[in-house]
């Protein structure tokens, strides 16, 4: 019998989607390493030029004009008028998805992205293939973007989601609520005081981490002058990602801080900043979101994005594990009373362990090695 071969699809390189794809191949490979895995981006495959206009577009749309993205986003007017162009982009697409699973020869294909989730579907119908498809949700509201009769398995982020699908329409049988895949690194014992003298910071004083995405989004040097103002002395972590020009900014000011202040561009360690830190204020993306919820971390959320962020944004704080937080130059005064009220904390800890799912990764690589047909 051969090694299970599977097929991981997401789009955009630093993203969300990509980090979960990354953390089921290791997963996999942690239980299986004769696994043969192909993560691949799907937009770049079928689509390149096109990947980088859209990308760009996105970018532009969320920076500069978000309201638009907010009344794009899973409005079933708009979801009903894109159907015929989006078969006639599945239609293009699924002779070049043929000829990558006739070289492949997957057991599985799972898509951690709406659009490579539809190309996929479309394929199935368009060749009559029988090959298993799943569907790996990475947001805590599911979107009309990803309903397919021909996905075999949805893996969603909680039981409410798996819910709302199965009101959506899907086959309770085809739905499994194992979570939101991440790194299974995560998981691992660390050395807190190791780590604390590391960076070369104080273990005797509050560590507040600030993070923006992949991509280093968000008002983070607002959140960071916020900080400035309170008088309980503090550390904070600062995280930009791929945003140099924030890195390099944010650099050029840290004498003038009160505060003692590292800054990290795209890093690999965020497990290790995550674990030492009291308080995570972050974009609250699917997978950086089901981390903290992990590590049972305290997180704030700062004017999230429309879309996504909203609803995720929604979820956790009517979970009682996140707090809005809708003006950054306010954000001091929730981050006081924060620690001025211990009791407060250890209820956001509470309440995200209680929603967690730390096993995610490696209970959806089970899931894969032990039945690729689901």
């Amino acid at each position: 019998m051969h090694s299970k071969r599977i097929v991981l699809m997401y789009i955009s390189e630093v993203s969300g989607h990509h980090n979960a794809t990354l953390a089921i191949e290791k997963a996999v490979k942690l239980l299986d390493p004769c696994a043969e895995i192909s993560n691949i981006n799907a937009f770049n495959y079928t689509n390149p030029v096109a990947e980088k206009i859209v990308n760009s577009i996105y970018m532009g749309i969320i920076k500069v004009a978000p309201g638009i993205w907010d009344y794009l986003y899973d409005n079933p007017r708009i979801v009903k008028s894109l159907e015929a162009a989006k078969r006639n982009v599945h239609k293009t697409n699924s002779p070049k998805l043929k000829s990558l699973f006739d070289r492949l020869k997957p057991d599985a294909v799972v898509c951690t992205q709406a659009f490579p989730c539809g190309m996929v579907a479309d394929f199935k119908k368009t060749y009559a293939s029988n090959l298993p498809l799943i569907a790996v949700l990475t947001d805590y509201v599911p979107h009309s973007y990803w309903i397919y009769d021909a996905v075999d398995c949805y893996i969603t982020p909680s039981e409410d989601v798996s819910s709302r699908l199965i009101k959506k329409g899907v086959p309770s049988g085809k739905v499994k609520s194992l979570g939101i895949p991440f790194d299974p690194k995560f998981n691992d014992p660390l050395d807190r005081s190791g780590i604390f003298q590391k960076l070369k910071l104080s273990s005797d004083l509050p560590t507040v981490l600030i993070m923006g995405g992949g991509q280093g989004l968000g008002p983070i040097k607002k959140i960071v002058k916020s900080l400035e103002k309170i008088d309980k002395d503090l550390q904070e972590i600062v995280v930009t990602g791929t945003n140099s020009k924030l890195y390099n900014s944010l650099r050029r000011k840290i004498r003038k801080y009160k505060k003692k202040i590292l800054v990290f561009g795209y890093t690999q360690n965020i497990n290790e900043l995550m674990y030492i830190s009291d308080i995570v204020i972050s974009k609250p993306g699917g997978v950086t979101t089901s981390e903290v919820l992990a590590k049972a971390k305290p997180m704030i959320i700062v004017n999230p994005l429309p879309g996504q962020e909203a609803n995720n944004t929604a979820y956790l704080t009517q979970k009682r594990a996140a707090l809005k937080v809708e003006d950054p130059g306010e954000i001091n005064y929730v981050i006081e009373d924060l620690l001025e009220n211990p009791d407060k904390l250890s209820r956001l800890r509470d309440a995200a362990k209680r929603i967690s799912k730390p096993n995610a990764s490696m209970d959806i690589a089970r899931l894969l090695l032990k039945n690729c047909d689901v």
